[in-house]
């Protein structure tokens, strides 16, 4: 056998030489592995950033409702100098950081518990809760909230029959920030358990020799180490808020616009693309600066 395996011809030619130049490089195969990825991902989004940036450069003729390629900052000045559209920045901003302060707030316990307390089969069980919700459609799940909210809904009835005054937060902001914590909340926990995870127990019980009680231990070993976890949950919990228009229109109230709705609007009511394309790059702007600092705190380790 090894006599007639040594016979057999080597394979030469084309193939042999690529796979032996593919050998000696590895450098040439990361290379030839993510170029096709990273050609659609520059050609699908970063070409679509960049046609977004070139048309909010251009203006509408408000007589005919084209579009005019003629360079100007008028989309940027009105944005800037308008205090309506600096109301609505004001109004998404600040809501998708009470988003992320909620959801890091309810995620942290959840998450030291299914990673530090609980049992391979309870955790099983939570995975399970916490992945459920993203299962079912993102409208049934905002309608399910509205059933609940609304003047007539489950909790003003709740209310009611125990003699207390209905809530009436139904169309209101505060509705609003309970949608969206619940939606947005299980891409807080699972950053946050995979980085409180990969904490040693070894640290918690270096902690218990040298006297800290278990609530000290967490807010001065766990607490640190997890927290890139929990900036890397806040990128999802921030950037997912910060770009939504159906959650404002279902749930919210009169004044509950956000910036997805105005470009909603000025692209499908008042067929004004850049203006639209102008206030589209304000969050595009604003994740570019909460993403350098993430970076920084060290979530992308995290993710």
């Amino acid at each position: 056998m090894a006599v007639e395996a040594a016979r057999r011809p080597r394979k030469t030619g084309g193939a042999a030489s690529l796979q032996s130049l593919l050998w000696r490089r590895p450098w040439l195969r990361a290379l030839l592995l993510l170029t096709p990825p990273m050609g659609w991902f520059a050609l699908i989004y970063l070409l679509s950033l960049a046609l977004l940036l070139i048309t909010a450069f251009w203006q509408i003729d408000s007589f005919t409702t084209q579009i005019v390629q003629v360079w100007n900052l008028d989309n940027f000045r009105t944005i800037l100098l308008d205090p309506t559209y600096r109301l609505v920045i004001g109004r998404t901003v600040l809501m998708a950081a009470a988003v992320t302060v909620t959801d890091a707030i309810l995620a942290f316990p959840f998450a030291y518990y299914m990673a530090r307390v609980a049992s391979r089969r309870t955790q099983t069980l939570l995975f399970a809760a916490v992945l459920l919700p993203l299962w079912a459609s993102y409208i049934a799940r905002v309608y399910s909230w509205i059933l609940i909210l609304n003047h007539s809904g489950v909790l003003n009835w709740s209310l009611q029959s125990i003699g207390l005054p209905p809530a009436n937060i139904g169309y209101t902001n505060v509705a609003m920030w309970i949608v969206f914590s619940y939606i947005w909340l299980p891409f807080m926990i699972i950053p946050t358990y995979a980085a409180m995870e990969r904490v040693p127990e070894s640290l918690m019980e270096a902690a218990a020799d040298l006297g800290a009680r278990r609530w000290r231990a967490v807010r001065d070993v766990v607490l640190p180490l997890a927290f890139p976890g929990v900036v890397a949950g806040s990128i999802f919990t921030f950037s997912l808020t910060l770009g939504d228009y159906i959650t404002p229109i279902l749930v919210g109230g009169a004044g509950s616009t956000f910036i997805g709705n105005v470009v909603y609007s000025s692209v499908g009511i008042a067929n004004n693309v850049p203006f639209a394309a102008a206030l589209a790059t304000v969050p595009v702007a604003i994740m570019a600066v909460y993403l350098l600092v993430a970076k920084r705190l060290g979530a992308f380790e995290a993710l």
